[in-house]
């Protein structure tokens, strides 16, 4: 390695270095800090009870879950594929670097070609997955669980486009600035932002973006909304409202959530589960208490922003490989790139940090960083599911512990996997890209098992409820 290397290297091993440890460490976190074994102790008579979705629901059942399964994954698994042979095709050849200078050649200013160049490649992701979207809307329609009209549909497939181009274009003009600004040590602002950028985004998440898709009011006053918030303060979480969102002008399926943290921290219920039996909603209830008390909003947009950090920290060598930046074609076949930062040879903005063109700093690159981004999200996506299944896990144990009735839970769960018509039992493929939640079946089973623990009744199984 000549001197004249060893200034541009540097700075790729610290940052893979930073991006290692900073995995690391997530990874060691999430490894001694999920909770794999929600239920404490041995469970009495045998050991834990075989998740069987024939005990709980009927044949009819089962069989509706099995075909809804087969019909909604085709639409699911073609529109991942397909977005993804898009974004890799557009970054990992030059025909994302050709369609951000097609697209931005009239466009003067960089951050102005920057925003433009991110339109540009996200809007071509958003048509390439809408026609998938197009069929799954279809197959939910065939199942009565979308109650959207067409054009109310297409009105919140619109928002979300325009979502994705403020938060991606807003993310991407800081970090090209950075990268214009620190050429050779960008990666350690980027991650730093990065880290902050995940944090405001989870803290404001319930008033900014909720809001777009839904109204929410507070529950009405009553015995329901007297009794959640009892529970609630039985529980020693401070929850001064229960919100009801006006998700069944989209949907028949039920839910609830927490979001936010701190002053934005909620609890928010679907009207549709408004209609359920009032125990049905406080067992429910009782599992998003759980989430608030354990802090797993928080918890998890820590853990989140670390590996974004880590994930900015390993965007440094990529961003700054030759080969790379040849590949993708922001750097033309037999020239050499730009270490860090490189202005287009248009660009009428050139600063005293700008080097020479084809560096990371070239909005032409968009492409490229999208794409990476995408394959970072699609690795990290089976871990989040794996980490989430067992905070769901411990939530329905909180709910179990708080109301000590697992009658009334075991109906709930069959209750909610009927209605939103939940597969009962998902294979290995489903379970390692799309689940975020134990199965209806596993969560019944984890009930009985908490009742033998804690000497509590059984609750018996009841084929079709």
């Amino acid at each position: 390695m000549s001197e004249q290397d060893r200034p541009s290297r540097r700075p790729r091993i610290a940052a893979t270095v930073a991006a290692a440890v900073l995995f690391a460490g997530v990874g060691t976190v999430l490894a001694l800090t999920t909770p794999w074994n929600p239920l404490p102790g041995p469970v009495p008579g045998g050991g834990r009870t075989p998740p069987d979705p024939s005990a709980d629901y009927s044949a009819a059942e089962i069989a509706r879950s099995a075909a809804f399964d087969s019909a909604i994954n085709p639409p699911a698994y073609a529109g991942l594929v397909a977005g993804l042979a898009v974004i890799l095709v557009l970054g990992l050849t030059p025909l994302g670097a050709r369609l951000v200078r097609f697209t931005t050649a009239r466009v003067p200013r960089r951050w102005l070609r920057v925003l433009v160049a991110t339109v540009a490649v996200t809007t071509l992701l958003w048509l390439a997955g809408l026609p998938f979207d197009v069929w799954g809307e279809t197959v939910l329609r065939d199942y009565g669980l979308s109650t959207q009209s067409w054009s109310a549909w297409s009105v919140d497939e619109l928002k979300s486009l325009g979502l994705t181009w403020a938060v991606y274009g807003g993310v991407l003009l800081l970090l090209y600035a950075v990268v214009r600004r620190f050429p050779r040590y960008w990666w350690t602002g980027a991650a730093a932002g990065g880290f902050a950028l995940v944090v405001a985004a989870s803290f404001a998440y319930p008033v900014v973006v909720e809001p777009v898709f839904n109204d929410f009011r507070s529950l009405p006053e009553g015995r329901l909304r007297t009794e959640l918030l009892a529970m609630a303060e039985r529980d020693g979480v401070p929850v001064e409202d229960v919100l009801v969102a006006d998700a069944s002008r989209r949907t028949t399926s039920l839910n609830a959530y927490v979001s936010g943290f701190g002053s934005t921290h909620r609890i928010v219920v679907y009207d549709t589960l408004l209609e359920s039996p009032p125990e049905h909603v406080e067992s429910i209830v009782g599992h998003e208490l759980g989430h608030a008390d354990s802090q797993d909003v928080l918890w998890g947009t820590l853990m989140g922003a670390l590996a974004v950090a880590g994930g900015v920290c390993l965007l440094y060598p990529l961003m700054t490989s030759p080969r790379l930046l040849r590949r993708a074609g922001v750097v033309p076949r037999g020239a050499a790139a730009a270490d860090g930062a490189g202005p287009d040879p248009h660009d009428d903005s050139r600063g005293p940090h700008d080097g020479p063109r084809g560096g990371a700093a070239d909005p032409r690159s968009v492409a490229l960083v999208l794409a990476l981004v995408a394959v970072a999200m699609q690795v990290g996506a089976p871990v989040q599911n794996l980490v989430s299944r067992r905070i769901e896990a411990r939530a329905d144990v909180h709910a179990l512990d708080l109301t000590r009735d697992p009658e009334t839970f075991v109906s709930m769960q069959r209750e909610l996997s009927v209605r939103n018509i939940s597969d009962l039992s998902p294979n290995p493929v489903e379970r390692f890209l799309w689940m975020t939640h134990p199965a209806g079946p596993e969560r019944i089973a984890m009930a009985r098992d908490w009742a033998r623990l804690h000497g509590v009744r059984v609750p018996p199984p009841r084929p079709g409820g």
